[in-house]
């Protein structure tokens, strides 16, 4: 089992997990999420794994299958005001096979990725988690990851 940068061979297995993570979303906030659908399409992937702002970590395994993966964002944040100058790795999204979860499989892949953060100097990394998902909250909070801010929302 390796961990490393996607390529547009995993294209299909990107796709598979897309869908799981949407229709968890879905599921939660049919409100806001389509059932049966996913983020990205094909080719803004492919743009998407050409970007070097925007790192695609994929899990592989012996037998070259992708049980998980994760999206990431580089951002920079300019001095300014009363801000001091950052790099943060955002995390957009981390997925693990809906029948691997719960063999520590996300675990292997954020420690990799906050691996390469720390390596390429970055500064912290972060994420949002749906409230809809209390079992991904309780995963980063089990990684060692806390809260930053909240947002609310009064639906209208």
């Amino acid at each position: 089992m390796k961990i490393r940068l996607a390529e547009k061979k995993d294209i299909p297995a990107l796709d598979r997990l897309l869908y799981q993570v949407n229709d968890v979303h879905a599921d939660g906030r049919p409100d806001i999420f389509i059932h049966g659908m996913k983020k990205y399409t094909d080719e803004e992937l492919e743009i998407l794994l050409a970007d070097p702002d925007r790192p695609v970590f994929v899990l592989e395994e012996d037998d070259g299958t992708v049980p998980g993966y994760c999206f990431c964002v580089v951002e920079e944040t300019k001095a300014g005001g009363n801000l001091r100058p950052m790099r943060s790795l955002y995390i957009d999204d981390l997925c693990v096979d809906a029948t691997r979860r719960g063999q520590h499989l996300g675990s292997l892949i954020y420690s990799y990725v906050r691996s390469w953060a720390v390596t390429h100097g970055f500064y912290r990394i972060t994420l949002n988690v749906w409230e809809l998902n209390a079992p991904a909250e309780a995963f980063y909070k089990a990684l060692g990851l806390h809260p930053l801010k909240t947002t609310m929302e009064d639906l209208l």
